[in-house]
């Protein structure tokens, strides 16, 4: 049956789903506990491996964090590039993202390793035997992507889920 409500109306752009009236949760806040956070995520990382497999899901949930990333950093950052980390890094700290910090810059190649200590996908968690952060690994390929002009990768190369206390990235640009 067809929703006749739906029938003659536009699609909702990512934006949308992004504003926020402030007064709407006036007893509760704009804050989630780090559980509900990962009650949405890890559902939703099981649920595309069940119907589509691991590699599919691991894509789906990069080009997302791509998506917020770039978002992000063009909605919420607005520094000149001189002072794109120190935002970058309190921002990320004020909204409880993670603690980043820059371990080494190529600046002939691009490549930029950095971690992300206290990260809301995945500190605490048990030892899995891989890393999980997907999510994470697109939404920093986003934000360099943005502020750099060129495209960017992120892979997760060290991750709580493997026994680390961090999480650590290593971005390079696209060839």
């Amino acid at each position: 049956m067809d929703n006749i409500f739906m029938a003659d109306r536009k699609p909702i752009q990512f934006e949308e789903y992004l504003k926020y009236d402030e007064n709407s949760r006036g007893n509760l806040g704009e804050e989630l506990p780090v559980l509900v956070y990962r009650l949405l995520e890890y559902s939703l990382k099981e649920e595309l491996i069940r119907r589509y497999g691991k590699d599919e899901q691991v894509e789906v949930f990069r080009s997302a964090g791509r998506m917020a990333g770039e978002y992000f950093t063009k909605n919420m950052l607005n520094q000149p590039m001189d002072q794109f980390v120190n935002e970058l890094q309190n921002k990320m700290k004020e909204l409880k993202i993670g603690v980043l910090r820059i371990e080494d810059v190529d600046e002939e190649s691009g490549k930029i390793i950095l971690t992300v200590a206290e990260d809301a996908d995945c500190s605490g968690l048990p030892v899995l035997g891989e890393t999980v952060c997907n999510y994470d690994e697109g939404f920093i390929a986003g934000i360099l992507s943005v502020y750099s002009g060129k495209q960017y990768t992120a892979i997760e190369v060290d991750c709580w889920a493997t026994g680390d206390r961090v999480c650590r990235f290593q971005a390079n640009v696209e060839e």
